[in-house]
């Protein structure tokens, strides 16, 4: 059964299509059959002007126009779409959307902060690793933050935050804004001890392969802190050619390390696991669940 995400970021627009198929234990396999990203950046209009140009607004309809061909050719019958930071903010988001969905057929959701950690969180890493660890999925978009922390058999909490790597590169987050996560995350961890993080998104992806780990091994505190110093000491440019990066990946590295310091550093985590999962993978499983309860009798 071939299932489909479009996840729209304030950074980039992905379009995730994965076989769903059963083990031999019974439980799901998840095999990504293509994944596409665009980089459209509605924050860099959002998070300056509240609002997104036409411009953007065409390059958007055109993406998802794009998809739907994509799923055609994959014949996928089954989707789920979500919007994220930047389309909460846009003042003009739902009049996008009403078109998006005139000119494509395809519905997209703006999801809260808190729905977007939930779908995250439904990739249920922390599940198959060592129970007696507590877990906390740390995901770094363009326009915010998500937390889930699972500890044992149990999620304890999820909570959003609006500081993410494009509302940094624009000056948009103030000292109140890290003020208050980090005194959340003190707040709600201070029992908890021996914790590991799970990083999702691009750019906790594209360090995991920089750094030439083997698949599986954590990423530590320090080496962290090491790209931070060495990615802060280039300017965009320089980080295009030295790392053979995008440019839309040069820029946002370095405040997603920023944050991928932070909360480890207030939050006494020495390593993070990179297991390449985003919110586009948490979509294509929610949507399993809901289409299995449907064939329920």
């Amino acid at each position: 059964m071939k299932l489909a995400a479009i996840d729209i970021g304030s950074n980039a627009a992905r379009l995730l299509i994965t076989e769903a198929s059963p083990k031999a234990n019974g439980e799901m396999d998840f095999t990504k059959v293509n994944l596409v990203r665009v980089p459209l950046r509605l924050g860099i209009d959002v998070f300056a002007a509240g609002t997104i140009s036409d411009k953007r607004a065409d390059s958007l309809v055109n993406t998802i126009k794009a998809y739907k061909l994509l799923l055609d050719v994959y014949d996928v019958k089954y989707l789920k779409s979500a919007a994220t930071s930047a389309m909460r903010d846009a003042t003009n988001g739902t009049e996008i959307l009403e078109r998006v969905k005139r000119e494509t057929g395809i519905e997209i959701k703006v999801i809260t902060g808190q729905e977007e950690a939930n779908y995250i969180y439904e990739n249920h890493v922390a599940e198959n690793l060592d129970k007696t660890r507590g877990y906390l999925y740390i995901d770094v978009g363009g326009g915010s933050t998500e937390f889930t922390f699972f500890n044992g058999n149990r999620m304890v909490f999820k909570e959003s935050f609006n500081i993410g790597t494009i509302r940094l590169l624009q000056g948009k987050v103030e000292e109140q804004h890290w003020q208050q996560m980090k005194d959340f995350l003190k707040l709600h961890l201070k029992n908890y001890s021996n914790m590991i993080a799970i990083g999702s998104g691009g750019n906790i992806n594209k360090i995991f392969s920089l750094s030439k780990k083997k698949e599986g091994k954590p990423l530590t505190l320090d080496l962290l802190k090491d790209y931070y110093k060495e990615f802060s000491s280039f300017s965009v440019e320089e980080r295009i050619h030295l790392y053979n990066l995008r440019e839309d990946r040069a820029d946002v590295i370095v405040p997603a390390l920023q944050i991928y310091v932070n909360v480890m550093r207030w939050t006494d985590i020495q390593e993070i696991y990179v297991p390449k999962i985003g919110l586009a993978d948490g979509l294509v499983r929610a949507l399993y669940k809901e289409i299995s309860a449907l064939a329920q009798p």
